[in-house]
């Protein structure tokens, strides 16, 4: 018999909760499927089995918490002599395969086009006031977050599968909005459990938790429950036993009291901030923190016990621009995503973290511990607060491979649930903070990674050109960058050496350069 333990999603997280059992004692289990899903206060994530045969108990419930290593599940294997306890935390372990080289990266994860151009994620704005965004210019206020740093720690909260973007676009746009059940008639919860990702797709529907029946442990509310439940609207029957409520029924207002889930996209800008309502005559009011919140918190305490130190320089982007507009129409129309100028930093961070592989380090009491792989991790920012999924192996892939996966870790992040592969093992983090039009920003270290950097907004701004003529002033798209360092590892000097390589390959692109 083969135990099945509980992952570590991310380096700062030491427990996790069992959201929903995907397999049931009895059921045949292929190695590398879906299992479970797992809840941490920041990440939902599917879990695959790291066995195949047949899965015999199931040692701990849905809605229980265990710590990390915990044996939660038994698999009878057809090899019983190779059947030994094995922690499907570690994505190499687990079998989860890694991001994809660029050979295949367009080729097995292509994701489809988007019903409107560019509508990933709230983005940064071209130059000059473009309006060009990619779906994977991913926005992120000014330091990955807690947990989401986790990869930043544990990368404060939780993505969705690819699969999932196409199949809630659908039932929203199949029909007239969700319709609520009255007062009398309301089946679940309003103080039912569920994951930030799920409280974001009931915002997204405008739901309340109270329409819905929870079927994980005591009540808990998941992620499928609330699909079937939109199903039913749709359809006008029960559909996995979420009832159809009554077409006269209002729709309840979302809880942010933002626009209708039909007219929200990514354009519209940042995260959502939840209203506060005051009660009459009081003057304050306690927010209660939320999970993603505390392990942000938590994280960035952690964090700030680091001494930092910041180095800021000036790129012209005057050729990556050039570049990205000339190659974005046929970019899109081969690929059928768009073009953003993130895959550019972060292939240009890999190839100068090489040159400089103190930097690709995590810091321990020992020393620097110096990593191998250069996996970079992302800085995304979501309704609930920020995660930090890991593209691992960025230096093996190209332009195109970080665009795609860069892309597709987008496309979970706004369905709300994440690959056990998303995260931890993080070296390095990108930040991408001019989303906001935001031109300086100092970072917090994602602990214990020792290094991380910011790419701000791309504005004109006249600049001293020298020429064999003498000096002028020209107007040239600048974009400001700003690195975080981890003091105890490396100095200012190390650090600019760094972010001069960066700059120097950012500003190198050309005609020349490969997309694949």
């Amino acid at each position: 018999m083969a135990k099945v333990t509980m992952p570590q999603l991310g380096e700062s997280v030491a427990e996790g909760t069992i959201g929903k059992w995907l397999k049931q004692p009895g059921d045949k289990v292929a190695k590398y499927e879906p299992l479970l899903e797992v809840i941490t206060d920041k990440v939902n994530a599917e879990v695959p089995s790291p066995f195949e045969g047949t899965l015999t108990e199931i040692l701990v419930q849905e809605g229980e918490t265990v710590p990390n290593n915990a044996e939660i599940a038994v698999i009878a294997t057809a090899d019983e002599g190779s059947a030994t306890a094995t922690d499907v935390g570690s994505p190499a372990e687990a079998g989860v395969p890694a991001s994809p080289k660029p050979a295949d990266a367009g080729a097995t994860e292509k994701p489809a086009a988007p019903s409107e151009p560019d509508t990933a994620l709230p983005v940064a704005t071209g130059p000059a006031g473009s309006d060009e965004r990619g779906p994977d210019e991913m926005p992120d206020h000014s330091a990955p977050a807690a947990g989401a740093r986790e990869t930043a720690a544990s990368g404060p909260t939780a993505g969705a599968a690819a699969g999932g973007a196409p199949s809630l676009q659908a039932a929203a746009s199949a029909g007239s909005p969700p319709t609520a059940t009255g007062p009398a008639e309301l089946p679940g919860r309003e103080d039912a459990r569920m994951t930030p990702a799920v409280r974001r797709l009931l915002r997204e529907h405008g739901l309340s938790a109270a329409q819905i029946v929870g079927t994980g442990g005591g009540g808990r509310i998941s992620r499928d429950d609330v699909l079937s439940f939109v199903e039913s609207q749709r359809t006008g029957q029960p559909v996995n036993g979420q009832s159809a409520a009554p077409a006269s029924a209002p729709a309840p207002a979302a809880t942010t009291g933002g626009p209708a889930p039909a007219a929200t996209s990514a354009r519209s800008g940042p995260p959502a901030v939840a209203a506060i309502e005051f009660p009459p005559g009081e003057d304050e009011v306690l927010v209660p923190t939320s999970q993603m919140r505390k392990g942000i918190a938590a994280q960035m305490t952690r964090a700030l016990q680091a001494p930092h130190a910041y180095v800021q320089m000036e790129v012209d982007a005057t050729r990556l621009v050039a570049f990205r507009e000339a190659a974005k129409r046929d970019y899109r129309a081969r690929e059928g995503i768009g073009l953003s100028f993130v895959p550019f930093v972060v292939k240009a961070t890999a190839e100068a973290l090489k040159r400089n592989p103190t930097f690709n380090a995590h810091w321990t009491d020992q020393g620097l511990v110096a990593k191998r792989r250069i996996n970079i991790g992302v800085a995304v920012a979501v309704d609930e607060g920020l995660i930090v999924p890991v593209i691992r192996d960025a230096d093996q892939l190209s332009i195109h491979g970080l665009n795609v996966a860069i892309n597709d870790v987008a496309q979970r992040a706004r369905t709300g649930k994440f690959r056990v592969d998303d995260f931890g093992g993080g070296t390095f983090t990108v930040d991408n903070t001019g989303y906001l039009g935001t031109n300086l920003v100092m970072p917090i270290l994602n602990v214990p990674e020792v290094g991380i950097v910011t790419m701000e907004a791309i504005t004109k701004r006249p600049v001293v050109i020298s020429t064999p003529d003498g000096d002028v002033i020209a107007i040239r798209p600048v974009m400001n960058m700003v690195l975080g360092v981890d003091h105890r590892a490396n100095d200012g000097a190390g650090g600019a050496a760094l972010l001069r390589d960066i700059k120097v390959w950012l500003e190198s692109v050309g005609p020349d350069t490969a997309i694949y």
